[in-house]
């Protein structure tokens, strides 16, 4: 009996092996939990047309957006555990929304997988402004505390915890007004709505180049090469002013092992091409490739940010 049970396990056990390696055989599902024609929806389709062309299984882009993100991902952990219905996310539905509001599942409850791209977080002002440094934007904004106001992709999203991250760290009384996505909040600010932006650089990266838009700092700790010349927040003496976008894949929690670790050789392999890296480059983004616990630990990092700013800023949803 005990060697007829080890046959089955073993046999069980070559199987998953098999079909991990075989992944994917069939067309993949992969939610992006916001809108189309955002950064998160441009990435995912260009990570799935690479492994389209690469191992010709059709990647099916599907966007289920709101709550922040949560009913995408939500719709994902809930499939079945077989790597066919995946999510590529930003932080806020797997790290920042339990800080602000509640959530239908738990961190705990997350398959992550891997990082894919990293984007770093800018301060940009109009260029008609005046403002030439972050350190003029400080002055002026202590000078007249009340009168400026920043713009957001929307309450509680990272741009909105970046900015009130920023207020805090120099002690500045300014004013939040949310938008309904990233391009409105930018928009806002070349029409002259606003007076700064805290965001990611793929959304103001264009408008800087074409001189409309003046980024004062990078909100990381290295700068930008896209940018060399613009400094860190660091370096102006802001150094606990860090804010990325790290966008990762995930699945459902009980994704076996092998499984896992044959979908980060493909995202890999995907994203480490001179496709998706020309795609990032122009978007103010880097590759990134990670284990499924430096995603995981990441994100529980950028909870308990969130966690601090939200509650010194007074900041939920519910």
């Amino acid at each position: 009996m005990l060697k007829k049970i080890a046959f089955v396990a073993a046999a069980l056990a070559a199987t998953t092996s098999a079909l991990a390696q075989s992944w994917p055989s069939k067309p993949v599902r992969l939610v992006v939990p916001y809108a189309a024609g955002g950064p998160t929806d441009v990435i995912a389709r260009k990570i799935g047309a690479v492994i389209t062309a690469k191992h010709g299984q059709p990647v099916i882009i599907d966007n289920k957006g709101g709550a922040g993100g949560t009913i995408g991902v939500d719709s994902v952990l809930k499939a079945p555990a077989d790597g066919y219905t995946l999510a590529l996310v930003a932080p806020g539905p797997v790290a920042g929304m339990f800080a602000i509001s509640k959530v239908n599942y738990q961190q705990s409850q997350i398959g992550f997988i891997s990082l894919v791209a990293r984007n770093p977080a800018v301060i940009a002002v109009n260029s008609k402004s005046g403002i030439k440094t972050l350190g003029e934007l400080v002055k002026t904004a202590k000078a007249e505390p009340g009168k400026l106001n920043f713009s957001s992709a929307g309450l509680g999203t990272t741009p909105h915890i970046g900015s009130e991250l920023f207020k805090q760290e120099a002690q500045l009384d300014v004013v939040h007004v949310a938008y309904k996505g990233t391009a409105p909040a930018v928009t806002a600010l070349i029409s002259g709505e606003v007076q700064f932006i805290s965001t990611d650089l793929m959304a103001v990266l264009p408008f800087a180049q074409q001189g409309q838009l003046k980024i004062l700092a990078i909100s990381s700790t290295k700068r930008a090469a896209q940018v060399p010349d613009v400094p860190t927040t660091g370096e102006l003496g802001y150094p606990n002013v860090v804010m990325e976008t790290n966008y990762g894949v995930l699945g459902p929690k009980d994704l076996p092992a092998g499984l896992q670790k044959r979908i980060r050789d493909v995202l890999s392999e995907a994203v480490n091409s001179a496709e998706v890296k020309e795609l990032l480059a122009q978007m103010g983004a880097v590759p990134v490739i990670s284990s499924s616990e430096e995603y995981r630990s990441l994100m529980q990092s950028e909870f308990e940010t969130w966690k601090k700013v939200a509650a010194k800023g007074n900041i939920r949803l519910d």
